[in-house]
């Protein structure tokens, strides 16, 4: 039960078997049982898992000897929300991939992809990191570049040049830290407890920032985004917007404010108006968007933007309420773009302008549609309420102005999301789509697991609060100024 090492396996297993599978049908299946027996393989450690500050079911070995380069792994509260949102996002995204006649080979980078992420957020060496930080990057490459539409090369190289740079400010930040432990080594435990300097934890606070800035978007780095999420087949785009994005969020939580402490504490006004900008303008510029996956993408630059002002405010209700609005992001946005995905493939078209009246034909989708985007916007009961009140709380705690700001994007939130709804689902409903379907089979299955987990995390947040918050108030307590 105790083996976390078994979590790692599975997907690359899963990827290998994937790879020689061509029939369409097959791939599928394999896919979803080896996505399925990941999350019931992560039940064991949720119920085993001890709400203190410990880093708890950790393995190591030794991986190059010569460099004191070790193989260390380990969950604590700030992890197994990530590890949770991974792997039961996971099924989903497959399921939700049944219709497409897709192989073996597409299936295999989602799974490797996944083991990727999962070592991102149990890795507790930098090297460790490092690796699954590039893993998760080359497999979304490639499902973005083979499967999606549009100028999809060109804008995926744009993609890929943005998050390689970003990388290597960060390795270089960690071949220094490493180089001034005590005896070299790559533990996080070693970096956070390194004695630097203010003007070296100053650039370091920008190599680490650089690359998880890019990663979340963080404005202005988020100009990749847009285009990719737009052009990326639908499970590419629910990668990316469900999970990778969480990459740098996470990176921020575990390794910038721990390790860079006085750096963080010297730019943090900066970095709160860059998210606070990031928030406005890309609530603006999603309120004039006619592709509905365009919409989202800069609603995501929006949502993530507040949820990086938390982590840079400092305090228990800010970090608190990152950790939980990550999870909650991941599940409305994933939702959202599958919906958008069987609209378009019902339709034809993203195009708001050539939507409308679907609810008349289409009364399972318009009700989980209506739920997922209330989530989303942060209606009261639902998963999205609680996860935005504490960020607003730790961002108004930090400076009211910020918050002032911040909360522009429930009241911009609201406004283009409504629309989204109304311009589909309200209205005439054009003549060719008199024959449009309901969701049905898998689709309901999939949008009722959002649905579910949108309205029980909306009356029951500590179901993820109870997991972190030791873990955070541990955090808070290391860091040194």
């Amino acid at each position: 039960m105790s083996n976390l090492f078994i979590l790692l396996l599975v997907p690359v297993i899963s990827a290998i078997v994937l790879c020689f599978v061509k029939d369409a049908i097959r791939a599928k299946w394999i896919a979803l049982i080896a996505a399925l027996l990941e999350l019931g393989l992560s039940i064991p450690f949720l119920c085993g898992f001890i709400p203190d500050a410990s880093i708890q079911f950790e393995q190591r070995w030794m991986w190059v000897e010569s460099l004191g380069i070790q193989f260390h792994i380990g969950i604590d509260g700030i992890s197994l929300p990530m590890l949770l949102l991974t792997n039961g996002l996971i099924p989903l995204i497959v399921l939700s991939s049944f219709r497409k006649a897709h192989k073996g080979n597409f299936f295999a980078l989602i799974s490797f992809m996944q083991a990727g992420l999962l070592l991102v957020f149990l890795a507790l060496d930098a090297f460790t990191f490092y690796v699954g930080w590039e893993v998760a990057l080359i497999p979304i490459y490639f499902i973005c570049a083979l499967w999606g539409d549009g100028d999809r090369i060109r804008i995926n190289l744009k993609f890929f040049v943005y998050t390689f740079f970003g990388s290597l400010l960060m390795l270089v930040a960690l071949i220094y830290l490493y180089n001034q432990s005590v005896t070299p080594s790559f533990e996080w435990s070693a970096f956070v407890a390194l004695d630097l300097s203010e003007s070296a934890q100053r650039w370091i606070f920008w190599a680490f920032f650089l690359a998880f800035a890019i990663k979340i978007p963080i404005f202005p780095f988020h100009t990749w985004q847009p285009d990719t999420y737009t052009h990326a087949p639908a499970a590419g785009t629910m990668l990316l917007a469900g999970i990778m994005l969480k990459m740098g969020v996470y990176g921020l939580i575990r390794w910038l404010l721990p390790v860079a402490p006085l750096g963080a504490l010297a730019y943090s006004q900066v970095v709160m108006v860059l998210c606070v900008i990031g928030i406005v303008y890309a609530s603006i510029i999603a309120f004039k968007q006619q592709d509905a996956k365009r919409l989202i993408a800069y609603s995501s630059i929006a949502h993530v933007g507040l949820i990086s002002a938390g982590v840079f405010s400092w305090n228990l209700e800010g970090l608190q309420g990152a950790i939980i609005q990550m999870v909650n992001h991941g599940l409305s946005v994933v939702g959202i773009f599958f919906i958008i995905d069987i609209l378009q493939e019902r339709t034809g078209t993203r195009t708001l302008a050539e939507w409308g009246g679907m609810a008349s034909k289409t009364p399972r989708l318009a009700t989980v549609f209506l739920i997922i985007l209330m989530g989303a916007v942060g209606l009261p009961l639902t998963n999205g309420f609680i996860g935005e009140f504490l960020l607003l709380k730790g961002v108004f705690d930090y400076g009211v102005w910020y918050a002032v700001f911040g909360g522009l994007t429930l009241i911009l939130g609201a406004v283009y999301m409504l629309r989204l709804y109304q311009k589909s689902m309200l209205g005439a409903l054009p003549e060719r789509y008199v024959n449009v379907l309901d969701i049905k089979g898998y689709e309901v299955l999939v949008l009722a697991v959002i649905v579910f987990f949108t309205l029980f995390l909306g009356v029951w947040p500590k179901a993820i609060l109870q997991l972190s918050e030791a873990s955070v108030t541990n955090l808070l307590n290391q860091i040194k100024f």
